[in-house]
């Protein structure tokens, strides 16, 4: 998807990340079903030059090990850093970082996630609802 298509996408966009098609496309359903329209990435790399590219989003969904230069803590960090206004949660089944690994932005959800644990997470960081903060 180019950036012309995405200006004309519904709001709020979330991105999610994660090197298993399986596990991102059902954290993409339960995230879509919370109202946000979703873009996947299968790496850190990907998502970080989507980013650079179309950063209006307002939820970035990472789990910690993605593929490639970067993982997940790595984009988190970067996110909090240049695009504060996004919202983070990492996820992992391996790695649970420290809270000091995390930045202010981001909360951590463990590997398996439900549905449940996925909202509460968005609830957290949205407690309006999708585009709301």
């Amino acid at each position: 998807m180019d950036k012309e298509q995405l200006d004309k996408v519904p709001e709020p966009i979330a991105l999610v990340v994660d090197d298993e098609p399986l596990i991102w496309m059902d954290a993409a359903d339960i995230i879509s079903e919370a109202g946000y329209y979703v873009v996947e990435a299968s790496s850190a790399d990907a998502a970080y030059a989507f980013l650079d590219e179309y950063s209006s989003l307002k939820l970035l969904f990472t789990d910690v090990q993605t593929g490639g230069d970067l993982d997940g803590l790595e984009l988190a960090t970067t996110v909090a850093t240049r695009w504060p206004k996004i919202e983070v949660v990492v996820t992992s089944g391996g790695r649970t970082p420290g809270p000091a690994e995390l930045p202010g932005n981001a909360s951590f959800i463990h590997k398996p996630f439900t549905a449940e644990t996925v909202l509460e997470a968005l609830q957290e960081h949205f407690p309006g609802g999708p585009g709301k903060s």
